[in-house]
């Protein structure tokens, strides 16, 4: 019985990892200045504050079902490759 619950645990493990779907914070002009504030402060919710100049519901809407948009880089990633 163990056994079956230790392969069960795995089982789940292994279904709802996987590759990550939502989109990485491009590495652009546009950007560049929320990556300088995460590299001064390490703070992501101060590289956050600036996101709603631009995505807001008058220039780029969120999609429908989008969680709160106050937690950007909760699910957003940083790019790795950012100097």
């Amino acid at each position: 019985m163990f056994i079956a619950l230790v392969g069960a645990v795995l089982a789940i493990v292994l279904l709802i990892s996987g590759e990550e779907k939502t989109k990485k914070v491009p590495f652009d002009e546009l950007h560049r200045p929320f990556y300088e504030i995460f590299k001064q402060t390490g703070s992501k919710s101060e590289s956050e504050k600036g996101c709603e100049v631009c995505h807001n519901d008058a220039t780029r809407p969120l999609p429908k079902g989008h969680p709160p948009k106050n937690r950007c880089l909760f699910c957003h990633k940083l790019k790795q490759t950012a100097p």
